[in-house]
């Protein structure tokens, strides 16, 4: 009987050790993906999609010729090659619709976590539920900072947010006064600081406003007019209107993408050129901008975390850009590549884990750090922590760039070029912004 017991005793540790548990590793994990799949953002939603799907397919699968150690897994190591599997629910948009769906996949999917929202909105309202439910959620590309300063213990954010960005804005104008710009003399002072804000009335654009107006002052701009407006306007002519009497030499605006085209077509209309125009990513920095202004978006910048021309100097960067544009026929832009570092993001995490326990996940999360080397994106890292007064889950190694959108001989859809950093740049920067024919 002794023997007997001792066999089991020792098999039932055998087990134990090698399942990381006490039960059997799963055969999959599900992820819900919350995303804005229909509606104004039904394009960019469908990029996002494209871009985790992506990264579901490197880690499920072996992947040749990805330079990156996902690609040898073919599932999850750390869960006995368990596979990931993605439950995608769509938002439109709709912070309380957004919630629901948490609701849903938390409780009758039984999801282990969460991957979303793009709106910072929606974000907001999915991370509410998901931390009272104690269920972990990666977000890959919402900006609001007040996201990770909320003191949620369940919530982490992989891209920079409007406070880097912002900081990148002011940096890049006084480079441009101190005559750092590629192919730009010395710029007079006098022609750059008067701003203009424009942002949507959501959480994105009112965060997006007030972190611009509190850094301006601290780098010697002053923000002349700040307005908000409501997402997917039919008419933005009497905003413009406004912002074009405050006589601005920069024009700053965080629209998405229907917003941003429409605030161009206006501008156009008006023959109102100021000296700079530069919008908080979103939706000057998706494909759909420049293919619907076609060269009337030559000269807008954008900040952004991606441009395809990072390939020519980060070789896991091309490798992976030529899969995603095959599946979508167009590059990464800095939406889409974020989208996919937020699903590789929560393969480690699930990896360092070793389990599906929610308690393992956080802890995994709190502790994670992956190399520069191993992302697409032009960062140190991803490691989770704090910049601002009382921020947690912020990824500390992440920055931004500021792109521009510009045409080459016999093109008739603009490309983006680096800009900024300035020695990081691929193109001369176009400047002043254009005077409308």
């Amino acid at each position: 009987m002794k023997i007997f017991l001792r066999t089991f005793i020792v098999a039932l540790l055998l087990f134990v050790l090698a399942t990381g548990t006490g039960f059997a590793a799963p055969k999959e994990v599900k992820i819900g993906v919350i995303f804005p799949l229909s509606g104004g953002l039904a394009t960019t939603g469908k990029l996002l999609r494209i871009g985790v799907e992506l990264a579901a397919e490197i880690v499920n699968n072996k992947t040749e010729n990805i330079d990156i150690p996902m690609a040898k897994w073919e599932g999850i190591p750390g869960l006995g090659g368990a596979k990931i599997k993605l439950i995608f629910m769509d938002h439109r948009s709709d912070p309380a619709r957004g919630a629901d769906l948490a609701k849903r996949l938390i409780k009758d999917e039984k999801v282990v976590g969460i991957l979303g929202c793009y709106n910072s909105s929606v974000t907001k309202s999915v991370s509410t539920v998901c931390e009272r439910y104690g269920v972990p959620m990666i977000n890959s590309n919402s900006t609001s900072p007040p996201l990770t300063t909320r003191g949620y213990k369940w919530f982490w954010r992989t891209t920079p947010h409007n406070v880097t960005f912002s900081h990148d804005l002011y940096k890049f104008l006084i480079g441009l006064t101190k005559g750092k710009s590629k192919g730009v003399g010395k710029v007079p002072m006098k022609d750059l600081e008067r701003i203009a804000i424009a942002g949507e009335e959501t959480e994105f654009g009112a965060t997006g406003i007030k972190v611009l107006e509190e850094l301006a002052p601290k780098y010697g701009f002053k923000v002349v007019k700040a307005i908000k407006y409501r997402h997917q306007s039919p008419d933005l002519t009497s905003e413009v209107q406004a912002i074009r009497a405050s006589n601005p030499g920069v024009v700053a605006f965080i629209p998405y993408v229907s917003d941003a085209i429409l605030f161009m077509r206006t501008f156009k209309s008006m023959k109102f050129s100021p000296k700079i125009v530069w919008g908080q990513d979103a939706g000057t920095v998706q494909p759909g901008f420049a293919e619907g202004l076609k060269k009337d978006a030559v000269g807008v910048l954008t900040r952004t975390v991606f441009v395809p021309k990072i390939a020519e100097v980060k070789p896991v960067a091309k490798q992976v850009n030529s899969l995603f544009k095959k599946r979508s026929g167009e590059d990464f832009s800095g939406t889409s590549a974020r989208a996919f570092t937020g699903l590789q993001t929560w393969a480690y995490v699930l990896n360092n884990a070793k389990s599906t326990d929610p308690k393992a996940i956080q802890k995994a999360a709190n502790a994670l750090y992956i190399p520069g080397k191993e992302l697409i994106m032009p960062w140190k890292g991803i490691k989770f922590g704090g910049e601002q007064k009382g921020e947690m889950g912020q990824n500390i190694l992440g920055s931004g760039m500021i792109a521009q959108w510009q045409v080459s001989p016999g093109d008739t859809v603009p490309h983006l070029e680096a800009v900024y950093p300035f020695e990081y740049a691929t193109a001369k920067l176009i400047y002043p912004f254009p005077k409308w024919k």
